[in-house]
């Protein structure tokens, strides 16, 4: 587990690559907010996670739980959700908009695009 990396993952990247083009300025995982979110768009108060469907427990097939040592990755994946909500609470209570895009929805070019631009209405309202 050591070898997963935590930031600029190919997802993010991916991500990061399309709001720059649609002129989108933002900062990269943030230390000072809760859960150092993967992207941070100050003058639109946003926060964009970009999570890992295994990692994050996402109810795609990407997120199913191996069969062996199944109680060791519940566990583990079960703490990694209840962290991810408590960062996302903290986020709302300090009047942020918290953003999550799931690893599944970037991989394919025409979802990647339809959650894309559903993101970009969600950051201009």
């Amino acid at each position: 587990m050591s070898k997963i990396s935590g930031k600029d993952t190919k997802p993010e990247i991916k991500v990061r690559k399309y709001l720059f083009s649609k002129g989108f300025r933002y900062r990269k995982n943030v230390k000072d907010l809760p859960g150092k979110p993967d992207i941070v768009l100050p003058k639109y108060k946003a926060v964009i996670f970009v999570h890992g469907c295994f990692w994050h427990g996402h109810d795609c097939p990407a997120g199913k739980l191996p069969k062996t040592n199944y109680e060791f990755w519940s566990k583990k994946i079960g703490e990694n959700k209840n962290r991810d909500q408590r960062n996302y609470e903290k986020l709302k209570e300090d009047g942020w908009d918290v953003i999550v895009i799931w690893q599944c929805e970037i991989k394919n070019n025409k979802i990647f695009n339809r959650t894309m631009n559903k993101i970009i209405a969600e950051i201009k309202k």
